[in-house]
C-alpha cells in the first residue's frame, strides 16, 4: 500500500471515529493491566462480564493477593485459560507491591518482566494509560494489516516494525484502536464485511466480498 493511501485510511478512521477506546471495562491502570491479561484468547464481553464482579470486590493489587488464586478462580473460571491467568495475576499483583508499590510501571521492560505480560499487552499499557505512540498486534491487526496491504509480515512482530514505520506519526496514537476495532466489527476472519468497508477502495485484498 502506497503512503499516499495509508494517509488516507487513517484519515478516513479518524474522521469516522476520532477518540477510539479500549472496548475493556476498567478504572484505574492496573484493572486495565489485569483485564488485558485476562483477555488472551478471550472476547473483551466476556472479560467485562467476570471483570465487573472483580473489580467490584477486588480492585487493586492488594486486594487480589488477598484473594489469592483460589478465591480469584471464582471470579474468572467463565474465560478461557483461568488457571493459569490467576496464577499470573496473583504473581503479577504481588510483584508490582513489592516494586513498584502496587502502581503499574511506565517502562516497557518492566511491563515485560510481569508475570502473563508479553510485548501485546505491554504495548497495550503504554498505549492506553502513558499515551505512548505504540501499536500492539492482535489477531485482528495481523489479518487486517496483511489482507488489506497495509503492512505484511510473517509474524506479529514483523507487522508491528511496519506499523510504526508506514503509519503517519499524526495518526499512530490511536492506530491501535482504530485497526483493532474495524478488524473485529468490519474486516473479520471469515467473512468480511467489506460492503459496509470505509476503505473498500483502498485496501489491496483481492477477494472482496460483493456489495450488498
Amino acid at each position: 500500500m502506497t503512503p499516499k493511501k495509508i494517509h488516507a485510511l487513517f484519515e478516513r478512521f479518524a474522521a469516522a471515529e476520532p477518540n477510539p477506546r479500549t472496548e475493556l471495562e476498567y478504572a484505574t491502570p492496573f484493572q486495565l493491566l489485569v483485564a488485558v491479561i485476562l483477555s488472551a484468547q478471550a472476547t473483551d464481553k466476556s472479560v467485562n462480564l467476570a471483570t465487573r464482579a472483580l473489580f467490584r470486590d477486588a480492585p487493586t493489587a492488594e486486594k487480589i493477593v488477598a484473594l489469592g488464586e483460589r478465591g480469584l478462580t471464582e471470579y474468572i473460571q467463565s474465560i478461557g485459560l483461568y488457571p493459569t491467568k490467576a496464577r499470573h495475576l496473583v504473581a503479577m499483583s504481588k510483584l508490582l507491591l513489592e516494586q513498584y508499590g502496587g502502581e503499574v510501571p511506565q517502562r516497557r521492560d518492566a511491563l515485560e518482566a510481569l508475570p502473563g505480560v508479553g510485548r501485546k499487552t505491554a504495548n497495550v499499557i503504554l498505549n492506553t494509560i502513558f499515551h505512548e505512540p505504540v501499536i500492539a498486534v492482535d489477531t485482528h491487526i495481523f489479518r487486517l494489516a496483511n489482507r488489506t496491504g497495509l503492512a505484511p509480515g510473517r509474524d506479529v512482530r514483523e507487522v508491528e516494525e511496519k506499523l510504526i514505520k508506514f503509519v503517519p506519526t499524526a495518526y499512530r496514537q490511536h492506530a491501535h484502536h482504530w485497526l483493532i476495532l474495524h478488524g473485529r466489527y468490519v474486516c473479520k476472519a471469515r467473512k468480511p464485511a467489506c460492503q459496509r468497508c470505509i476503505i473498500r477502495d483502498l485496501c489491496e485484498f483481492p477477494d472482496k466480498t460483493p456489495p450488498s
